[in-house]
């Protein structure tokens, strides 16, 4: 599973958000991942990319949101395949809060995508408004989205759990959500077709012209967070910096507190 193929990198977003590894007596264990029926192309596609035995199955069944819910499931039961996984990234059992982007090389544009098929949302708002969202109760997952929205759109998140559900709740709307959806879902990609419908159709938002334009607040970079970290003197960092001293002490506790990448992870 080289995760610098597309395909395998969307995949592995996807089920380590959606999917589920369980671990059995010895060295029995199963990989799952269950969708609404009408998204059993995408299983089918899942089953195609993988070297092993694996099986589609469909089933009716009952519960807290209907009566009769049609789903389908995607198992395989494979060893190898799934210590291979494990290995990359995917925790057995419980994994919301500990899934993490792989440590190797890896398609990020398409590891993201498959993270948005399975936990976020494209559309437009109430107004009428574009927008990309994804939830997620992993850190890693939630400031890695901001540092790549940040470089790809030029738009900056600050990462916080809500206090209903402790989880992150990360949205970009208007032009930020246009230029990231062009670029994650891009002519040709692996993806759910009924996202892709949807990410179609942001592009053809315009903004009113009687909306008003909110410039965004000049981005840190890389070199400005090393130099706020190294120095000891916040007065004199913000006059090198260019910036006020409440920004330093604002941006230098959002690094300490890991509310945002380091310097050194970007």
């Amino acid at each position: 599973m080289d995760l610098t193929v597309p395909e395998y990198a969307y995949m592995f977003g996807f089920l380590q958000a959606d999917g589920h590894l369980h671990q059995g007596p010895g060295q029995k264990g199963r990989l799952t991942v269950e969708l609404n029926v009408r998204d059993v192309d995408l299983l089918y596609r899942f089953k195609h990319l993988t070297p092993y035995n694996s099986s589609v199955t469909e089933r009716v069944r009952s519960t807290n949101f209907a009566e009769s819910h049609h789903s389908a499931t995607w198992t395989l039961c494979s060893l190898e395949a799934r210590t291979t996984l494990n290995q990359l990234g995917l925790p057995y059992g419980r994994k919301s809060t500990n899934i993490a982007p792989p440590l190797g090389a890896f398609s990020r544009r398409d590891y993201l995508r498959g993270l948005i098929d399975a936990d976020g949302s494209i559309g437009y708002t109430g107004p009428g408004r574009p927008f990309m969202s994804l939830t997620t109760s992993s850190t890693a997952i939630g400031t890695y989205l901001c540092s790549y929205a940040q470089e790809k759109a030029g738009v900056e998140r600050v990462i916080k759990r809500n206090t209903r559900d402790e989880v992150y709740n990360i949205s970009y709307e208007k032009e930020a959500a246009q230029t990231l959806v062009a670029d994650l879902y891009y002519s040709g990609c692996l993806s759910l077709g009924r996202k892709q419908v949807k990410a179609d159709s942001l592009t053809s938002w315009t903004r009113p012209p009687d909306m008003r334009v909110v410039h965004s607040r000049r981005s840190w970079t890389a070199q400005e967070d090393q130099l706020l970290l190294q120095s000891d003197d916040i007065v004199a960092i913000s006059i090198e910096l260019g910036r006020t001293e409440q920004s330093c002490r604002l941006r230098l506790w959002r690094l300490r507190n890991s509310r945002v990448l380091m310097p050194n992870d970007r």
